[in-house]
């Protein structure tokens, strides 16, 4: 018997995105995880009906760097919640001449060049290895695609993210090294993010809003907050319009997803069940409870 399931959208609200209007039955609720606390309470509400999760990835008033978010108690947070898809908001540079500022692209590869984060549930104790060939969710990022376009905004439907650990921008030379590599964007937060979401089997989804064209740009050679701010208010707005109006094409009852992201750890576990980490076990016991129940 095919199962079906009921979909809770979480909305993880990058640089200028720490609210999403509309939603009804609001309710900010402080979730506890095994691996710390998360960047803010987390705000449950409903949209025409639909449960949603929003969580405000740097915490309300945006007082937390992108290299000291616990982005495992994120994740972990939105599974305790019953958060089956995530749409990911995240402010970035342009590395391309095609995508100015304004522009969204709907992500669907990232290269990870941050080094001072957590990146997995798993570990000493529980060792897993989730593939991550496709890191984005399709059938999101085809539900993005389509309403983008159906408002007018400004979209490219794929993308690589390059991901820095930051907080400075780059240099000119890492600039122009990441365009060599074939990079669309630039920014500091969606990994280990998106790794974890597939940790946790959940399906995940990028919009990136372009606020800069990073500093390879002849006529944009520095990156400075100012100019980066006022752009992120304008993509704010639009951002939001695009999230209270994708929300209803994701939302729909679903058989399991076709991609499989949320059966990602159907074979991912490697240790033997006699040596497993009965600590590490408990902590896992969200994310991982699944194919570990048995």
């Amino acid at each position: 018997m095919t199962q079906t399931i009921e979909p809770v959208i979480g909305l993880i609200g990058g640089s200028g995105v720490y609210d999403i209007p509309g939603l009804l039955e609001t309710d900010w609720r402080a979730v506890t995880t095994p691996w710390g606390e998360p960047s803010d309470k987390l705000l449950l509400g409903t949209l025409d009906g639909i449960k949603c999760v929003f969580l405000p990835r740097h915490g309300r008033g945006h007082r937390i760097s992108p290299s000291h978010l616990n982005y495992r108690a994120n994740i972990d947070a939105m599974k305790r919640l019953g958060v089956t898809d995530i749409i990911s908001l995240s402010a970035v540079g342009s590395l391309r001449e095609d995508l100015p500022p304004g522009h969204f692209v709907i992500v669907d590869q990232f290269i990870d060049r941050s080094f001072a984060r957590e990146k997995s549930f798993f570990g000493d104790g529980c060792v897993a290895h989730v593939s991550m060939a496709h890191p984005t969710c399709p059938r999101l990022g085809d539900a993005l695609e389509q309403t983008a376009r159906a408002l007018a905004l400004p979209v490219t439907r794929g993308g690589t993210y390059l991901v820095m650990e930051g907080p400075q921008f780059s240099t000119r030379a890492e600039s122009a090294l990441y365009r060599q590599w074939g990079c669309s964007v630039i920014g500091m937060t969606n990994m280990p993010e998106a790794k974890l979401a597939r940790e946790a089997e959940i399906c995940y989804a990028t919009v990136a809003m372009v606020t800069d064209f990073d500093c390879w740009h002849p006529d944009h050679d520095h990156v400075t907050v100012d100019s980066v701010v006022a752009v992120m208010h304008r993509n704010a707005d639009n951002a939001r319009q695009l999230v209270s109006a994708v929300i209803p094409r994701v939302a729909a009852a679903r058989a399991a997803c076709q991609a499989g992201c949320d059966r990602a750890l159907d074979n991912a576990i490697i240790t033997a069940p006699p040596f497993r980490d009965p600590e590490l076990m408990r902590r896992l016991d969200a994310v991982a409870g699944r194919v570990l129940a048995g």
